[in-house]
């Protein structure tokens, strides 16, 4: 017969791992959107170069289960965005200017994915709680 007490700390375990990494997707996300209309710091240089989340799988011994984490932080290799603005600081010698490979429509929807998969993992660890408290009371009486 499973361990009761092992299952609910696994779950919330897992769950957690969850959270993390949500939250650090989120962040990325939020630094995409942030840099979106940025412009390079030099004449003719590159901006800033949108960055995409990865995800990793790890044993968690501790918990004896599999766990996700934010993996590496890769930057996308998609073609800048570019405007003819000869007045602008930032504009090559044709007069051209790099815009980021940011487009916040994607970033967006990729926001949203995040923060319903963190309130799926935070509703886990609300359920996980409720059940222990639940047994908790029935062990009381």
């Amino acid at each position: 017969m499973a361990d009761n007490g092992s299952d609910f700390t696994r779950s919330m375990g897992i769950a957690t791992s969850g959270l993390r990494a949500q939250s650090g997707r989120m962040r990325v996300i939020s630094e995409n959107i942030a840099n979106a209309d940025s412009t390079a710091p030099t004449a003719g240089g590159d901006p800033y170069r949108r960055k995409v989340p990865t995800f990793s799988s790890a044993l968690d011994r501790t918990l004896d289960a599999h766990v996700v984490a934010l993996g590496q932080i890769m930057p996308d290799q998609s073609a800048f965005r570019v405007k003819y603005e000869p007045s602008n600081p930032a504009a090559d010698a044709s007069g051209n200017v790099k815009y980021p490979n940011v487009n916040p429509l994607i970033e967006m929807t990729d926001l949203r994915d995040a923060q319903r998969s963190y309130e799926a993992n935070l509703n886990v660890i609300t359920a996980t709680r409720r059940m222990i408290q639940r047994t908790l009371d029935i062990l009381k009486a």
